[in-house]
């Protein structure tokens, strides 16, 4: 007896069965995608730090080089282009952020702001941020940039 051949088969035929149904193979394989996408956005949006590195589009103008590096206790906020503050990757209002500004000073008054403002962020946001910061006590601000040429 032959593969591919049920018994009663004439001998003379010679088709073989070999068909494979690969629609649910198809149909695993595009819930598996569905299933990474969604994840990947969540663990994005979820990351660690703040700002920029939360995936956050913000357009820094360009500068020098730095002069400083930034330390554990340093608050990076971010201005986005809307004029929304944002800090460790969530959206904070004006009050939020200077309760922020106070328990920062409460436990380190030597923290740095830096403040990384998009480019088509008007200045006078950006000097908003830093008279919040100033008027908490924290004397020692930054401005985020990105390398220039």
């Amino acid at each position: 007896m032959a593969m591919g051949r049920t018994p009663g088969d004439n001998e003379g035929d010679e088709g073989v069965f070999a068909e494979i149904n690969i629609t649910p193979l198809t149909d695993i394989f595009l819930v598996l995608l569905i299933i990474f996408m969604v994840t990947s956005s969540v663990i994005v949006q979820q990351g660690p730090g703040g700002g920029a590195k939360a995936g956050l589009k913000v357009n820094l103008p360009k500068g020098g080089a730095a002069d400083i590096t930034a330390r554990s206790t340093d608050l990076s906020v971010a201005v986005l282009a809307d004029g929304r503050f944002v800090l460790a990757g969530n959206v904070v209002s004006e009050e939020e952020l200077r309760k922020t500004f106070d328990d920062a000073k409460m436990k380190d008054p030597d923290t740095v702001v830096i403040v990384q403002a998009d480019e088509g962020v008007p200045h006078g946001t950006v000097v908003q941020v830093m008279e919040l910061a100033k008027k908490a006590g924290l004397g020692q601000l930054a401005i985020g940039v990105r390398e220039g040429e």
